[in-house]
Order: C-alpha cells, then sequence, then structure tokens
C-alpha cells in the first residue's frame, strides 16, 4: 500500500510570490494548502489535520505568535516552521520558546523551504534507510574480519565500532538489523574472551604493547591537568558500560569539547581490584604491600574505604610534588547536595578534585535484588535510558557545570562495566570460596565446564599478593555467571539476566576516558 500523502499548511499574507515554493513542494508528493491570514488558516487547522505548517511571523491582522498559539490549543504536536523577515534575536528567542520546529529568515529558496520540510518529515525515513545501507555494507567487511588476527587495539576499535552500530540502528529505529549485530557481537565477545585469557598476564608482567589499563589513568590522562595555579576535576561513574557513557556525551557537547579514549579496566573487573587499581596506579599485589592487611578484609565495601589516601599519594607520586587534593563519594542525593556545597571552594583553588558517584553500580545491584528495577531496566536499551535519566538530573552533571563555569578541565571515566548474564556454569569448591557470581578465589576450585572461565593457580597472572600458592582463582568468561550444585535452581532463577561484572566481555572491560574543557 502506497504511504499516504502528506498535508501541509502554507500560511503567508503574500502566499501569492511563492507559487514556484508551492510547486516544487507539490511536484516531491505533498499537498498543499494555502491561506493568506491567520483566522483562514485556523480555521482549516480546525476542520482538517495537518503533517506540517509553515507560518509567517509578520501578517495584517492576527501575527504569527498568535496564530501559532491558537494551533497549539487546537493540535499541539504539529510541527510549525515559522518563517520571518526579522533576524531579530528577539522573535527567534520567542519561536523556540513557543516550541516551534525550525525557524527561518526570508527570502527563502524553494530549495531551502524543501530541505526543511524533508527532514522534519521524512527525516527518520530517510535516516533509517541510510543507516540500514551502511550497515548492511559494513556488516560484510566485519563478518569477514572475525577471523583476521587483532592486536588490542583493534579489539577496542572494533567493539567502539559495535556499540556505534547499536545505538545508531536503535536511534534509526532500524531493529530488524538488531539481531545480526548481536550475533556478531556475539561471536566477537568469544573470540575476544579467548584473546585476554592468552595476553592478559603479558601485560601484568611488563609487556611494552599493552594497553591503557587502570593503573594508568591517572598518570596518562589525569596528571597532564595538574600544575602551579591550576585546578582539575576528576569523576568516576562506577559500573558505566561504554554505551551507557556515549548516550551521556549529547548531553555534555553543547557545554564542552568532548575528547575520549579507551582503556582496558584490570581483572577482576570489580571495584575492589579495578577502582582502588585507579586511584592507587596499584595492582592488587602492590596495593597489599603498600597497605598490609588490606587482602584480609572482610566484604567488597571494606576494601575500597582507602580511596582517598591511595589517591592523594599517587597524585603527589606523579605530580613530584604535593597537591591539594579532595575526594568525595556520593552515594545518593543527600551527599550530592553536601558535596555540591563544597565543589565551588575546591575548584577556585589549585589541586585536583576526586568525585565518585555510585548511582549506575546501585542501579545494576539492586536490578537483581528487586522486581520493580529488574522489570524498569529489562535489557541494554532500558539501562542505557535509565542511566541517561539519572546523569540529567544528577549532582554529577551539576557538578561538570560547575567545573566548567570555573574554566576547570574535566576528566570523566568508569572504574568497569557490566555484562547481561544469562548462561549459569556450575563450579564445584569448598567453603573458603569466595561470593562472587562473575570471579572466585579458593581451593580445589574448578569449573564444570572449563571454557566458560578462565583458570589459574598463579597469582603473578592477576597481581594478587603472593603467600596463597594453593589459591585458584576462577573468572567467568564472556555472558556466564557461576552457580553451585546445591542452588543451582535458586541461583539461575534469582539471576539469569541480571547485569554482572566482575569477569571478562568486552562490555566489562573495555571503558571510556573523557576529558571535558570549556567551550
Amino acid at each position: 500500500m502506497p504511504a499516504a500523502t502528506k498535508r501541509l499548511l502554507w500560511v503567508d499574507d503574500e502566499i501569492d510570490l511563492l507559487r514556484p515554493h508551492l510547486l516544487l513542494m507539490q511536484g516531491r508528493g505533498y499537498h498543499v494548502d494555502a491561506a493568506s491570514n491567520g483566522d483562514d488558516a485556523i480555521e482549516l487547522v480546525r476542520g482538517r489535520g495537518y503533517d506540517l505548517i509553515l507560518l509567517d511571523e509578520q501578517m495584517p491582522g492576527r501575527t504569527g505568535m498568535e496564530v501559532l498559539d491558537e494551533i497549539r490549543r487546537i493540535d499541539p504536536r504539529v510541527p510549525v516552521v515559522m518563517v520571518t523577515k526579522s533576524e531579530e534575536d528577539r522573535i527567534m528567542t520567542e519561536a523556540i520558546g513557543r516550541r516551534v520546529a525550525d525557524y527561518l529568515v526570508k527570502p527563502t529558496s524553494p530549495r531551502q523551504v524543501l530541505s526543511v520540510v524533508t527532514r522534519l518529515l521524512e527525516g527518520g525515513q530517510l535516516q533509517q534507510q541510510v543507516t540500514a545501507r551502511e550497515f548492511t555494507q559494513r556488516f560484510r567487511d566485519l563478518m569477514g574480519e572475525r577471523n583476521a588476527y587483532r592486536g588490542w587495539r583493534q579489539w577496542r576499535d572494533t567493539y567502539s565500532e559495535l556499540v556505534d552500530w547499536e545505538l545508531r540502528l536503535r536511534g534509526a529505529g532500524e531493529t530488524g538489523l538488531l539481531a545480526s549485530l548481536e550475533t556478531l557481537l556475539d561471536d566477537f565477545r568469544r573470540e575476544f574472551c579467548k584473546f585476554v585469557c592468552d595476553d592478559y598476564g603479558h601485560w601484568t608482567s611488563g609487556d611494552e604493547d599493552r594497553p591503557p589499563l587502570s593503573v594508568d589513568i591517572v598518570p596518562e590522562y589525569l596528571a597532564p591537568l595538574l600544575g602551579p595555579d591550576r585546578s582539575a576535576l576528576f569523576i568516576i561513574i562506577d559500573c558505566l558500560r561504554l554505551d551507557q557513557w556515549r548516550t551521556l556525551v549529547p548531553l555534555l557537547e553543547p557545554l564542552a569539547q568532548v575528547e575520549e579514549a579507551l582503556y582496558y579496566s584490570i581483572l577482576p573487573t570489580a571495584t575492589p581490584f579495578s577502582r582502588n587499581a585507579i586511584f592507587s596506579g596499584l595492582y592488587p599485589d602492590g596495593l597489599a604491600e603498600r597497605m598490609p592487611g588490606w587482602w584480609g578484609r572482610e566484604g567488597e565495601g571494606s576494601l575500597n574505604n582507602l580511596e582517598a589516601e591511595l589517591f592523594r599519594e599517587h597524585v603527589h607520586r606523579v605530580a613530584g610534588k604535593r597537591v591539594p587534593v579532595h575526594y568525595e563519594k556520593v552515594f545518593d542525593a543527600g551527599d550530592g547536595e553536601q558535596m555540591l556545597k563544597r565543589l565551588p571552594g575546591y575548584l577556585s583553588q589549585p589541586g585536583v578534585t576526586a568525585l565518585v558517584f555510585n548511582f549506575v553500580d546501585m542501579l545494576t545491584h539492586g536490578r537483581s535484588e528487586s522486581s520493580v528495577l529488574l522489570e524498569v531496566a529489562r535489557d541494554k536499551e532500558a539501562l542505557r535510558a535509565l542511566t541517561r535519566q539519572w546523569f540529567e538530573r544528577s549532582e554529577a552533571l551539576t557538578a561538570i557545570r560547575e567545573a566548567l563555569r570555573h574554566r576547570v578541565p574535566v576528566l570523566v571515566t568508569t572504574d568497569h562495566g557490566s555484562i547481561h548474564c544469562h548462561r549459569p556454569a556450575t563450579v564445584f569448591a569448598k567453603r573458603d570460596t569466595t561470593a562472587n557470581l562473575r570471579y572466585k578465589f579458593g581451593d580445589d576450585l574448578r569449573a564444570e565446564d572449563s571454557s566458560l572461565a578462565f583458570s589459574t593457580s598463579e597469582e603473578k597472572v592477576l597481581r594478587f599478593p603472593a603467600g596463597r600458592a594453593a589459591t585458584n582463582y576462577l573468572i567467568a568468561l564472556e555472558d556466564v555467571f557461576f552457580v553451585y550444585p546445591t542452588k543451582l535452581r535458586q541461583y539461575q532463577a534469582r539471576y539469569r539476566g541480571s547485569f554482572l561484572h566482575g569477569g571478562i566481555s568486552p562490555e566489562e572491560m573495555i571503558l571510556p576516558v573523557a576529558l571535558l574543557t570549556p567551550r
């Protein structure tokens, strides 16, 4: 069935002079009604439905703004393009404030008007067609590259491209191709995990050709912002995937120049290890040496209680001198309000301020415990939407705005991502084994299916403290979570479909670090 003809209304007191414009619109298949004054236009809108209205701002009788107000009462959703002879900022600002879809200044060429009309009425469909065509062409190339050699740079770049394709396809409404993309991503994830299992030990043993890791964030990305009479803001949003981050970038681009880089999280991709590595610049073995007794602390939360001290020492070590350092962790709105009261004082002085925001991590963890959150954040798209909704109203965005207002650069990153887990993998272990769902340490620890986990008994591979020779280390691959045979059904029912972290996957390991500089 052919698509219904789009109906346009053009309101202008000099409508007879616009015949070339009208003929071009009609030649492109649009039905165009014309009115030379506001009263006739309002009657037409009352009696017929229009897909778009072109409205002259300056007319005898009712002005364009008055007609616009009446149109909004009749049909609040119809897009209106305001056309005016005036270039005054006041007119443009008032029109935009009244929710016009676009704004044109006379004289306008027929092609100029056609371009605006096509964008507003056909833009979504055209975007969908172009995106589908470009992805189909690129998909063939990506499929052909599946068995090609990739180093860490190629894995990083390919994952970045796949994330962008998912966001583009969803943004264009081209959901039909997402299944092909997910199949490609599954293959990519599987091969990426094999790559990490083979190469991670080389990275941690000092291989010169290794990716930037968690331990490199401060020296490589934050240190260049430090200096005499300089202030910097360092923000870590816990548990933020690359796709989540890229849904936030459009909110930041009007405020700052955004320069994005990607780095790899250390293993396990969990806060006690990855975030401590960021703040201290140390692997777990170095941290245990620096803080005797740290490794034996009870509970994951207690393992991050030393971040402020570790960060302060790390900054002083990198800068080669003492630098004023402020550190705050924000769990809720109350913490955020108090932080924002202190922030202007921090930013007005030389030094670095570090802020940790835990909302996304709490959302991800809470989803497994709450049926409401499980329903609301049921998939990647929903998780991205919730993350954006939080960020739009968050103290994190307010802090960024405040820093940019002070002309202070902002470095934004995360400590690890998360992955949507669907496959349980049975593990056999003793009672001393850790309780984590994506990684486990313990004696006589093994996975029933060895292909679903990275297993080692050499603590030096993970840069864990020495002296635990009998301990085995198990890290889940892809979208796997660990279950015990005695609690198989209970864990399957509770955690299947959860967003978890701590394992090996591109979603957890390949992460953004972005510099925001004031425009």
